[in-house]
């Protein structure tokens, strides 16, 4: 299974199309983990599993999914209403409540991507306004078998060594 993973893009819509077209044919589901600014009808989100951020007003989107994807679960949420700039615990939980092994989240801007309680938890950065990190970024997840690799990209497509990480599923 292969996902591609975006956040905060802040109203772009030709850059969020050029990422997706970039890996469309090679991914099986595209998340957007809100503050699109786009509006639900917007053909950048078309087949794009995409929650509402706190800049998304006005928006149809709903505040939080949890989709299975080829045997994996997402559980996705901006963050805002998680308090995720204090702690990572509500994702913790709200990962636990949805069964997923995967938890993603936007709203910091900064790209991040750790383990815990079997969990992956993760943030692709921010595509338009990157936070400790000098480019925007965005990240395509792969599983298979018992490893979950997390490779995040520049926008121009370049993968970000220093940042991508392998994890392992216990169990």
């Amino acid at each position: 299974m292969k996902a591609l993973i975006m956040s905060d893009s802040h109203g772009w819509e030709k850059e969020v199309v050029e990422v997706i077209d970039r890996h469309k044919d090679e991914v099986d589901a595209v998340f957007h983990c809100g503050d699109s600014e786009l509006e639900k009808s917007s053909e950048a989100l078309k087949d794009v599993f995409t929650v509402r951020g706190n800049c998304d007003f006005g928006s149809d989107f709903p505040e939080e999914i949890a989709e299975t994807v080829k045997g994996t679960t997402f559980f996705v949420g901006h963050g805002h209403l998680l308090n995720v700039k204090l702690t990572e615990m509500n994702l913790i939980y709200k990962g636990e409540e949805s069964q997923a092994d995967i938890v993603c989240y936007g709203h910091t801007h900064v790209p991040a991507a750790v383990q815990e309680k079997n969990l992956v938890i993760l943030n692709p950065g921010s595509m338009r306004l990157p936070r400790q990190y000098p480019v925007g970024t965005y990240v395509l997840l792969e599983t298979e078998g018992k490893e979950i690799s997390v490779d995040f990209y520049s926008l121009e497509g370049k993968r970000i060594d220093d940042l991508s990480k392998t994890f392992h599923k216990n169990g």
